[in-house]
């Protein structure tokens, strides 16, 4: 299994480049990686299925132990806090916030793109104390979503993890100026207990953070093959909890931000061991690698320019994407429009029913 980074002690975790060998980032033809691919989708169409779509997003028993190498550019969580153990009458305001990914940097920019980052906020009426409750990457999105090719590894290294984070206060101007901070439902302390130890059995099983929902077209009621597990399903999982618990909503407009991929039926490739280990195909190994390639940090402006050119090339010109999802590498046959940033509505639940696929 690649290593990950893992949260802190505390409230669930506190608020949160590497090189290439040569040959594997140079010039390179397709031919190869195609002739393979077709013959893994023949075996896999011979075969009994076995795909369930979407594939479940996994769960785990703990979270791997930290690797020295998976720095966060941004201190997670650095002012968590234990979450308190409210009063069974108190009454909780929770609320709905929302904020242009990376406010703190580029201000509103991302807002205009309704790029937005979810999180909840709660107000006790006994003792008047405000909390902000959110999830995100430990290591930033770049992280997440692509791995580092480490010279010295044969297999590619991913710094792929999220976590609930817990802090006392919510930064009004922050979620107010650009975005949204309103009121969504009222509970009792009793329900806020027991949604506490829900999320920290959510948090302690769904340990790493996938950008990506993958679908076979924009068109409603499309295959879905993978879904996203982020920022905001957290919230819709927490929002989905909290009716089942008996949590009131109000009927308010709620939309949320998604990265669509699409492509057609993926392929099933393999895990990091039966591709890269000893035995694995060589041939498939290295077209992972030239994929993942130009997606490298910190690079010159030339050679971000250079690093454009060569993923249009593989996913617009070849339709290519290998996707790395449940520790498992998967191969997506991409499709026009390829992908899509889409800004969609979610309606809070209804009281004691569930959402489904989050």
């Amino acid at each position: 299994m690649a290593q990950a980074g893992r949260a802190g002690p505390g409230a669930w975790g506190r608020r949160c480049a590497g090189g290439d060998v040569a040959p594997v980032c140079a010039p390179w033809r397709w031919a190869s990686a195609l002739l393979w691919l077709a013959a893994a989708a023949a075996a896999a169409a011979s075969g009994p299925s076995r795909r369930q779509w979407p594939v479940p997003y996994k769960r785990f028993s703990f979270r791997p132990e930290p690797d020295p190498y998976c720095q966060a550019k941004y201190t997670f969580c650095p002012t968590g806090s234990p979450v308190p153990v409210m009063k069974d009458d108190d009454v909780i305001e929770v609320f709905r916030l929302q904020a242009p990914v990376w406010e703190f940097k580029y201000g509103d920019l991302l807002g205009h793109l309704k790029i937005m980052h979810d999180a909840i906020g709660f107000r006790s009426t006994l003792t008047e104390k405000n909390y902000t409750m959110e999830w995100y990457e430990l290591f930033q999105l770049g992280n997440c979503t692509f791995p580092h090719l480490r010279p010295e590894m044969n297999a590619p290294f991913w710094c792929n993890q999220g976590a609930a984070c817990f802090f006392e206060g919510i930064d009004d101007i922050h979620w107010k100026e650009n975005g949204t901070l309103v009121l969504v439902a009222t509970i009792s302390g009793d329900i806020f207990n027991k949604m506490a130890k829900w999320v920290k059995q959510d948090n302690e099983t769904g340990i790493y953070y996938e950008t990506w929902t993958v679908q076979a077209s924009p068109e409603k009621g499309a295959e879905t093959w993978f879904e996203s597990y982020d920022c905001s399903k957290f919230v819709l999982r927490t929002y989905k909890k909290l009716a089942e618990l008996g949590a009131d909503f109000k009927k308010i407009e709620t939309n949320y931000t998604r990265i669509f991929l699409y492509s057609g039926e993926p392929t099933y490739l393999g895990n990091e061991t039966s591709v890269f280990g000893p035995t694995g195909d060589k041939t498939l190994a290295l077209a992972i690698k030239r994929f993942y390639c130009p997606f490298k940090p910190h690079l010159s402006t030339k050679e971000f320019l250079l690093s454009l050119l060569q993923i249009f090339d593989a996913v617009i010109i070849h339709r290519q994407f290998y996707l790395f999802y449940n520790f498992e590498y998967w191969f997506l046959p991409m499709k026009f429009p390829f992908i899509k940033i889409t800004y969609e509505e979610i309606p809070l639940p209804n009281r004691n029913r569930t959402l489904s696929g989050l």
